[in-house]
């Protein structure tokens, strides 16, 4: 992240026209975001950097790239400033396809990273920016589910550690802000740390009120971007919050909340981001954060306002401003030439001084971090999947679920299509414990379905027919993770989840395939809500009510206590 001496001295020498520049964008009409205005000039750039941006040309020009760029549009690299990187995809296979499309530097989740020995999550997060794309993260404070050693995983040690790494620039999002209200005073000491070192903390609020915003402005939270509503939105404005406006696969309301935030006479979008929130892959078929460009363009935003949200404003809430979102001298040369400033798909893109089109085919070396595909000593029957919570799951829609009484016979190893209630377990990766019930809403005809994918990385098992479910087990096995859809006995559709059970190696555009077909498959077979992915990340996650089941046992979120605890295998 940092030049050293020898290389700033270079930079100089570019300057002063001792050394020739690598690239010079000629005639290039581009945007300055702190004066808001189109300009016309010449960029230099060396290597990965922007040396030089003005009206003249080098006087050294051996072995310069020179780039007429008369009649285009530049305009700085786009930044997700909220991105979860394991939804199916991984971070490589996301960038290379964000980046095709303008979005070259990524503020990530580390909530997968977790589960690895910690000098390997760090050497990961440090070494994933020997890419040609900049990947920053965040620190979580709690694993959004009930994991039986949270206080081993998030230890004393892990926030230290997380906190003081170079591309750290975050602490949250902050999914247990409920607990932290009601006297959590070690999340609190950590948001404290956070703080004193100079970060960001990122919120997590659906839903709060004028009263609970403003104690946790006061607890430190910097930014929230669970704002449903134009006025939810311009609430949290009013209050001194960075507002990230969401555009994702489980909430694509940015249209409306736009609308109403003009509608209300919002002028000024200086405190104002916009994020796809790590959505999944299929979603992103019409784009990534150049879409919810195109969409701000055309509720009304004005062109520099849009462009900023995900570009200088972005680089300014995290104090990276100095080396992102600008087209400027000393920055990173990332940069998107345009076609026109009404279409933000960029023509090209420039990332740390590479054109992303003849990026090179760098590899993750997955094995190195202890990211890999699951094994499986231990084999499923059925008895694993008998009773053991007496409270039954129902499905309000794709994430939100509810208790309920079933009067199903759980007894029985097959249920009646004539209704939407299917067996239901978690299973621990290891094979250690196990909880079993039964889940409403979810299908009328999956007749075996399993799943490595979960928000703990523990096994889901639904569907009608138990031999069917240990069929989808015994195929996720043998891929070493993954989603299996089974059907007498034989597999309808998969997706292969070779690192750690959760994300796949394969590109962006053959998971979104593959997702099809997945997708399509469920809802043949009765799947009603918006995205089935999202319902297995969400099953085990206790940061949405009212009933879940983790790795503790099934639980009530709003009492924050085990109903019926696992069982041990």
């Amino acid at each position: 992240m940092k030049w050293t001496k020898q290389q700033l001295r270079t930079h100089i020498d570019v300057i002063q026209g001792e050394t020739p520049p690598t690239l010079v964008l000629k005639n290039a009409t581009y945007l300055n975001n702190v004066l808001k205005k189109w300009m016309t000039a010449n960029i230099w750039v060396y290597q990965d950097r922007i040396v030089y941006v003005g009206s003249k040309m080098p006087n050294n020009k051996d072995g310069c790239e020179i780039l007429d760029c008369e009649g285009k549009s530049i305009v700085p690299g786009y930044i997700e400033p909220h991105v979860h990187p394991f939804q199916l995809y991984n971070p490589q296979t996301f960038a290379s396809y964000a980046g095709k499309r303008g979005t070259t530097t990524f503020i990530s989740d580390n909530l997968m990273l977790l589960p690895l020995p910690l000098e390997k999550a760090l050497s990961f997060m440090t070494e994933i920016n020997e890419l040609p794309y900049s990947f920053f993260w965040w620190c979580r404070y709690d694993s959004q589910t009930k994991l039986q050693n949270e206080a081993e995983v998030f230890s004393d040690k892990m926030f230290d550690q997380f906190l003081d790494h170079p591309y750290v620039l975050q602490g949250g999002e902050l999914t247990n802000w409920p607990q932290v209200l009601k006297g959590d005073d070690h999340t609190l000491h950590w948001m404290q740390e956070t703080k004193r070192r100079g970060l960001k903390v990122e919120g997590h609020m659906p839903g709060a009120s004028e009263r609970t915003l403003t104690k946790m402005a006061a607890f430190g939270v910097d930014c929230d971007h669970e704002a449903m509503t134009g006025e939810e939105a311009v609430l949290r404005m009013s209050l001194g919050y960075t507002t990230s406006l969401r555009y994702s696969s489980i909430r694509p309301d940015l249209p409306e909340i736009l609308e109403e935030m003009l509608a209300l006479g919002v002028e000024s979008f200086d405190r104002v981001l916009m994020t796809t929130d790590g959505s999944t892959p299929t979603f992103y078929k019409n784009g990534v954060t150049d879409e919810v460009i195109r969409i701000a363009l055309e509720k009304g935003v004005p062109v520099e306002d849009a462009y900023a949200m995900v570009t200088y404003n972005v680089a300014r809430h995290y104090g990276f401003d100095h080396l992102y979102g600008m087209v400027a001298p000393g920055r990173f040369a990332n940069l998107n030439i345009l076609s026109d400033p009404q279409n933000p798909t960029p023509e090209a893109v420039l990332s740390k001084g590479v054109w992303v089109t003849d990026e090179p085919k760098t590899e993750v070396d997955w094995e190195r971090y202890d990211i890999k595909p699951y094994t499986f000593d231990w084999s499923l029957n059925e008895e694993d999947l008998s009773l053991t919570a007496r409270a039954s799951i129902d499905m309000v829609n794709a994430v939100i679920t509810k208790p309920y009484g079933s009067e199903v016979d759980f007894s029985t190893d097959e249920l009646s299509t004539d209704h939407d209630e299917c067996f239901f377990a978690l299973i621990d990766k290891d094979g250690k414990w196990r909880i079993s019930t039964m889940l409403k809403g979810f299908a009328t005809h999956v007749s075996g379905f399993a799943s490595s994918y979960s928000n703990s990385g523990d096994i889901l098992l639904i569907g009608k027919r138990k031999k069917d479910m240990i069929a989808a087990f015994n195929r996720m096995k043998e891929l070493g993770g993954g989603i299996v859809l089974t059907e007498n006995g034989n597999v309808v559709t998969e997706i292969p989840l070779s690192l750690n059970g959760g994300f796949s190696t394969e590109p962006m555009e053959t998971v979104m395939e593959q997702q099809e077909q997945l997708v399509e498959a469920l809802k043949a077979r009765g799947y009603t809500f918006v995205d089935p992915i999202y319902s297995l990340l969400f099953f085990s996650s206790t940061h949405l009510p009212y009933i879940r089941i983790t790795p503790s046992g099934m639980v009530d979120v709003l009492k924050n206590e085990v109903l019926f605890p696992v069982v041990m295998r």
